[in-house]
């Protein structure tokens, strides 16, 4: 999770030999923002600043990083020594993660030397695109079922080892309960569930036994698995087993169901179960859940008391990507602007203002310059100065907090899964005559 300075584009390195040959290294504003929201997201959550500060405050080229850049034969001997003592040393404004926030709104603002600004850019893009992307997608998840239980399943086919952790860590920042994924609650400290795979019950020779033992090995947390071969038979298994351990102190916490239409299994389990008296144990449903099935399972109110979601949501499989960009907008104290057909960027230093309606809930942005003023809160706020934190970091427990409370303030009509309409971000006056006066000067 703390690759090197090389973990970049070889652009980055290439402008920066020329930067440093040029004599080129005034001070230099970059905005990341997300250009447009991908089709049915009426929002995003911005996350994924955790890590980006993590990785600015512990970026050097060490040894075999220079030594690498000599074997390239691609940089001259007096630019990779211009590396040696090489830090981060700018300013970062940014909304806090778990922000509500909207297309060609800035979640965060660099300022900084040129070729400290410039070299980030690739690995400020991956973990805030990455991480919003995973918040965005799971936050649906938890207006489309805000009573169930949601535990993070998506390691194994997360899109490498670092995918998963963060993934893990997103889902949790936008409201799931929990993660299925040890390292990931090892390190960020998030709950960690887990139940059985359908392996352990075809490793023994008979159901009712593998389901004895687990709950003898795991007698204070054991879900039992429950369709390897036929779902409800294995309910009445799990019944009269709960009648033998019972005279053992020993109690079924739930059972799980990973397949066919999960809504009719789990009627019919529930009915079982109940009619057993084992009204406490709980229902717990996987199997490629997304937010849309999760709205449907919710709708015809299966009785389903927690969810597993993995692939579809930290792969975001319905929008896998956002169109985020990271790009310069002031050199040498001058704003800039990039003009290119369909990626027009607002120039110079910005600032968010949020207004709410009489109810608390999101009214509209403004787009503004950062030294503008505006009716609102201010979204961006300061972080780093001259490459040190200013506040203390907040916890993962109150970013989750701040993000909750952001989903609580959406207008009804942002909550559905569907387009509609859009929130209203309106660009100030300042920004788009600054924008006229640069392409005039061209």
């Amino acid at each position: 999770m703390s690759p090197g300075a090389l973990l970049t584009d070889l652009y980055e390195l290439t402008m920066l030999q020329s930067y440093f040959e040029q004599a080129m290294n005034a001070t230099a504003v970059f905005e990341f923002f997300v250009r447009k929201l991908p089709p049915h997201r009426n929002f995003l959550v911005a996350a994924g600043l955790e890590q980006v500060l993590d990785y600015l405050t512990g970026l050097v080229f060490d040894a075999d990083d220079l030594r690498w850049m000599h074997r390239s034969g691609r940089f001259t001997s007096a630019f990779i020594d211009s590396l040696r003592d090489f830090r981060f040393t700018g300013d970062v404004d940014a909304m806090p993660e778990g922000t509500v926030c909207f297309a060609d709104e800035p979640l965060l603002r660099i300022t900084a030397p040129l070729r400290e600004a410039q070299l980030v850019e690739s690995r400020v893009i991956n973990l805030l695109h990455y991480q919003t992307l995973v918040a965005s997608k799971a936050a649906r998840a938890v207006l489309a079922a805000p009573e169930a239980l949601l535990v993070d399943f998506g390691l194994r086919r997360a899109h490498g080892a670092e995918a998963g952790l963060l993934s893990a860590r997103a889902s949790y920042l936008a409201g799931f309960s929990g993660t299925a994924t040890v390292e990931a609650a090892r390190r960020f400290d998030i709950p960690v569930y887990g139940t059985m795979a359908h392996s352990y019950v075809e490793a023994h020779a008979d159901e009712t036994a593998a389901f004895e033992r687990f709950v003898r090995a795991h007698p204070e947390n054991a879900v039992l698995l429950i369709d390897t071969y036929d779902t409800e038979r294995a309910a009445r298994k799990v019944v009269d087993l709960a009648s033998r351990l019972a005279s053992d102190g020993l109690t079924i916490k739930g059972v799980r169901i990973d397949s066919g239409d999960l809504g009719e299994h789990a009627r019919r389990v529930r009915a079982i179960l109940d009619a057993a008296g084992l009204t406490a144990i709980t229902i717990f449903a996987s199997g490629n859940l997304d937010e849309y099935r999760l709205a449907d399972l919710v709708a015809q109110r299966a009785p389903i008391d927690g969810f597993g979601v993995g692939t579809r949501m930290n792969t975001s499989a319905d929008a896998p990507y956002l169109d985020a960009a990271y790009k310069l907008e002031e050199y040498e104290g001058r704003a800039r602007r990039k003009r290119s057909e369909g990626k027009a960027t607002w120039p110079g230093r910005k600032q968010v203002y949020r207004r709410h309606d009489a109810a608390g809930r999101l009214g509209s942005d403004t787009l503004t310059l950062a030294s503008e003023q505006a009716p609102g809160a201010p979204l961006l706020q300061p972080v780093m100065r001259a490459g040190r934190l200013v506040t203390p970091r907040p916890t993962l427990t109150a970013t989750r907090e701040r993000a909750k409370a952001e989903l609580a303030r959406l207008p009804e009509r942002l909550r559905t899964l569907d387009d509609t309409e859009p929130y209203r971000v309106e660009v100030s006056e300042e920004v788009r005559s600054l924008a006229r006066q640069l392409d005039a000067a061209v």
